[in-house]
Parts: structure tokens; sequence; C-alpha cells
């Protein structure tokens, strides 16, 4: 059996870390991390996909190992920054390749056409009528589907809206004898 000694500083045994190396730890970890991520991927903090989401849950899940001493340290950090490096070439491959994107990433629904619902992509998507609603309202200002061009629940889960352009509106108005009638276009 190997005689276990104890080092100073991160506590690279994984045995008895105790507060202060935890500290240490928790830097250490912090600043490899958001290196990692930040060579890695910027889109962990942007309009992620459940491919990016994952991965994210996954680094913060390895990562705590790290800090709290229940894996050792070097290997956990160089296994997290593995973990991003595949999500990073991964990534490139779904950027480049229309087929591995949609594998990965998944693929844009059409819940809205030319101001018509599409219940079975709603019933598809788990989507209520009233989300839809929620989110035209909330994205576009629209009340009324009838005046959605277009609504598509994207790869990163939330819902886009295009909404139909308005008909310019004609205002005639008349004005005192003497005076030609101005034509006003609003729109």
């Amino acid at each position: 059996m190997p005689i276990k000694t104890r080092t100073p500083g991160l506590g690279l045994d994984v045995a008895d870390v105790n507060a202060q190396q935890m500290a240490i730890r928790t830097v250490v970890v912090y600043a490899v991390t958001l290196a990692a991520v930040r060579l890695g991927s910027k889109r962990f903090l942007s309009q992620a996909t459940a491919f990016d989401a994952v991965v994210g849950i996954m680094v913060g899940s390895i990562m705590s190992r790290a800090i709290n001493g229940s894996a050792p340290l070097v290997p956990t950090l160089v296994s997290g920054a593995v973990l991003i490096l595949a999500h990073w070439v991964l990534a490139w491959l779904a950027a480049r390749t229309d087929r591995f994107g949609a594998l990965a990433k998944g693929e844009p629904t059409v819940l809205v056409e030319d101001g018509q619902v599409r219940r079975d992509a709603l019933h598809a998507s788990n989507i209520s009528e009233r989300d839809l609603s929620e989110a035209l309202r909330l994205r576009a200002g629209v009340t009324d589907v009838a005046r959605v061009e277009r609504a598509v629940l994207e790869r990163s889960g939330g819902i886009s809206v295009v909404p139909r352009p308005e008909e310019p509106r004609v205002v005639t108005v008349s004005v005192e004898d003497g005076v030609q009638t101005v034509r006003i276009e609003l729109g």
C-alpha cells in the first residue's frame, strides 16, 4: 500500500483536502475553466442550443469535483479541457456540415405560416397556444396570429416572429376653402 503524503497548497492528494486547499483549488479551477471556455466556445453564455447546454452542465459537474477534492486536481482539469475541446470540434463540424449540424443541434420548427397556426408543429414541440401567444406578444408586439407572417421555434429553444408587413393607410384631410386637399400616407 503506497504511503500517502500531504502536499501543501493545492491538496493534490484527494484525501483530506482542507478548507484552505479547497479555496486555492476554487481559484485555480475557475481560472482554468474560464480560459478553456473562452478558447473553446463563446456560445455557453449566449443563445445556446441543447448541444451547448449539455456541455456546460457536464463541465460544471467535472470541475466541481476538482474543487471539492472528490477527484484528483490535474486529471480532472485535463478531463474538463478535453470535453471543451471535443465540444469545439463538434461545433466546428456542425457549422460546416448541415447534416451533422441538424443531428447535433436539431432543426427549427415552423409554428405559424401566413397567419395560420400549425397545431401539429405545436403539439410535436410541446408548445401550448398560450405559450405561442406569449411569444408573439413579447417578440413582435402582435396579439392577433393573423398578423404573423412566420413564427419559428429555433434550435436554441427561442421563438422568432416575423410580423406581416402592414399595408400603408391613406388618410385624406380636407382643409379650408382655397387650399388644396392634402393626402398623407401612414405606414
